[in-house]
């Protein structure tokens, strides 16, 4: 079996091939230009993440919402119920950039922060 992505590490954008078996199991990977392609095509196969971006409601501030992302990436499994959690959030200004809004965000280790100040 054959599973084609394009890496988006750096600017190259290379595209990463990787041959699998029956099972899923990776055997080899190819098409990579550095060895960080490769790295992010096995992680991308069996453990994808992403940085998730979003807005909260904000209260006693200039603007209605507040910007937040993730500090680092968090499985990309779990993105639907990360947006569910944010959706029912409300921030009270003041707000800082930086500030964690919630810290250890869903068990991930990635903490939830404030992108504005607000």
């Amino acid at each position: 079996m054959h599973k084609s992505l394009v890496c988006t590490v750096c600017p190259m954008s290379c595209n990463v091939s990787l041959e699998l078996d029956e099972n899923g199991q990776i055997i080899s990977v190819s098409g990579n230009r550095c060895p960080r392609g490769k790295t992010y095509a096995i992680k991308e196969h069996t453990a994808p993440e992403r940085t998730l971006t979003t807005t909260v409601r904000a209260v006693g501030g200039v603007h209605p919402l507040l910007p937040v992302r993730t500090d680092k990436p968090i499985p990309k499994g779990l993105l639907l119920k990360a947006m569910e959690e944010t959706a029912e959030l409300t921030i009270n200004a003041p707000v800082k950039m930086g500030d964690v809004i919630i810290p250890d965000f869903l068990g991930t280790g990635a903490n939830l922060v404030a992108s504005r100040d607000l």
